[in-house]
């Protein structure tokens, strides 16, 4: 500037400077004069141009000054700039000499004191309840054991070790790790983007996606933890498809993320333990519920063997339930014969009622009187009506010469035929049936026979009796004087009262009592 003012030009008092050149100056100035600097006031308007650079302004109560941040420096930013929040700018005055403006190119935004920051936190919790992403309802049950959990946190933190260390402790789970900056200024989009890249991957992958995300990180202050507050984090959470828990900072730290999760853990290692049950626990409550699975069952199968066997008592036994069917059966197949060989009679009668009645001598008989009646009528005809008898007299003889017996004799041998073939069949129809009922008795005579006790004496066991009883304990074989032992081929005699004590002899088996 000195320089421009040392060159006056020949005839003027004062020197002329072209339009770039005062701009040029004034920005030098500007920009030597202060260099960066730090300004705090209240956002007034915002404004994203299409390009992606950020307008807005920094005002108090009388001055406004122009902030500008260029598309490169945005996604630096911790804190993006909202109208009518109170922050402190940092960055370097310029000036536009295309419209004579002045403006601070800001490269970093911090929010001025705590409570403004909360200000702002329930400005957006506000805004994202009214939208209902806040709604119980919309929350998702966590899976009671995933099988891959993911964890999106720091990877050289003590967190993730915390985490690993429960989760082996309490019940190994395969786990993905996906590192984010969990402070800062590319905390917020680097945690959109895990909970993003998590949902993407396909289930049953190369990569397998997780059952549960668990977005975790330590304790600190809010300007720390205002990563996990952005508004885009929140929608991420909300759109994620796999169920999801907050573990940011302490018990008494409570972020935006906390509200939109399926379940919040007050520190990391409590999310581990809400994500996973207690193996030895698991394997304890299995043990007990297969101890009581196994009495139930055991109860149950005695109460209904119980029942069986007061069922069983009721039952009939097999001989008096065949003794009825067979005496009929035998009944029916005494009759049979004697009933076909009566129906074969009563037919053959009714035949021979009926052909005799067909004898050549009585159909002689009808047309000799026929022809005599045709004779009386006749001599009292006029001549010519004796020529119509005649001639109906030539027709009736020819008449009566085709009336031979061999039609009738035929009809007759063809029922004869027929009664014949109806009579075999009746015959061979019944025989069937008594076959039929005999293979079923014999059947159910060898059922018998099968359930009876003597097969059991085949198959090595034997029948011990005392003094014409049954014993089944050793008290009783020592109170017997006499023991009877059968066994599948005989009886052997053991005791004082036996005549040859140890010869085996042959006894008439007792009546076979009831298996129930």
């Amino acid at each position: 500037m000195s320089d421009l003012i040392d060159d006056p030009r020949p005839g003027q008092n004062m020197p002329e400077f072209t339009v770039s050149e005062v701009s040029g100056a004034v920005k030098k100035t500007l920009e030597g004069t202060f260099g960066r600097i730090r300004v705090r006031g209240e956002v007034g308007r915002v404004f994203t141009a299409r390009s992606g650079h950020l307008y807005y302004d920094v005002k108090d109560d009388r001055n406004v000054l122009a902030c500008t941040t260029w598309k490169g420096q945005v996604s630096q930013l911790s804190v993006v700039p909202e109208e009518g929040l109170e922050v402190v700018v940092t960055g370097r005055m310029t000036a536009f000499g295309g419209q004579s403006k002045y403006n601070l190119n800001v490269d970093e935004v911090t929010v001025a004191g705590e409570g403004a920051l909360m200000a702002m936190l329930e400005k957006r919790k506000k805004a994202l309840a009214a939208e209902g992403l806040f709604d119980p309802a919309r929350k998702r049950p966590l899976p009671y054991l995933p099988d891959v959990i993911g964890v999106i946190t720091s990877p050289s933190g003590a967190v993730i070790r915390d985490i690993l260390h429960r989760l082996r402790d309490r019940f190994p789970r395969k786990v993905l790790i996906w590192p984010v900056a969990v402070q800062g200024a590319s905390c917020a989009a680097e945690v959109a983007r895990a909970i993003a890249g998590f949902n993407a991957l396909s289930p049953g992958g190369a990569l397998p996606r997780p059952d549960l995300l668990i977005v975790a990180r330590g304790g600190g202050s809010i300007e720390d933890l205002w990563g996990f507050n952005e508004e885009i984090v929140a929608r991420a959470v909300v759109a994620s498809q796999i169920p999801l828990i907050s573990a940011v900072g302490h018990e008494t730290d409570t972020t935006l993320i906390d509200y939109v999760s399926d379940q919040r853990a007050p520190t990391p290692t409590a999310a581990a333990e809400i994500a996973v049950p207690v193996r030895l626990e698991l394997l304890g409550w299995v043990g007990d519920s297969q101890a009581r699975m196994s009495r139930a069952m055991s109860q149950r199968m005695e109460t209904r063997s119980q029942r069986l066997r007061d069922l069983a008592r009721a039952l009939p036994r097999p001989d008096a339930l065949l003794s009825g069917p067979t005496q009929r059966l035998d009944l029916v197949a005494d009759r049979l014969p004697r009933g076909l060989i009566r129906s074969v009679d009563l037919r053959r009668g009714r035949l021979i009622e009926a052909s005799a009645s067909l004898r050549p001598s009585l159909l002689q008989r009808a047309l000799a009187e026929q022809r005599r009646r045709f004779q009386d009528t006749g001599s009292r005809l006029s001549p010519g009506l004796c020529r119509v008898v005649d001639t109906k007299r030539e027709a009736l003889a020819r008449r009566a010469d085709r009336l031979t017996l061999k039609p009738i004799e035929r009809d007759l041998a063809n029922k004869r035929d027929r009664l014949d073939a109806v009579t075999r069949r009746l015959s061979a129809a019944g025989q069937s049936q008594i076959r039929g009922w005999t293979i079923r008795l014999e059947g159910l005579e060898r059922l018998r026979e099968t359930l009876g006790y003597r097969e059991t004496l085949k198959r090595g066991y034997a029948v011990v009796r005392g003094d014409g009883e049954v014993v089944t304990t050793q008290a009783a074989a020592k109170d017997a004087s006499v023991l009877e032992i059968e066994f599948a081929d005989g009886w052997l005699v053991v005791g004082a009262g036996a005549a040859k004590p140890g010869i085996r002899t042959k006894r008439k088996p007792p009546e076979q009592g009831s298996l129930f």
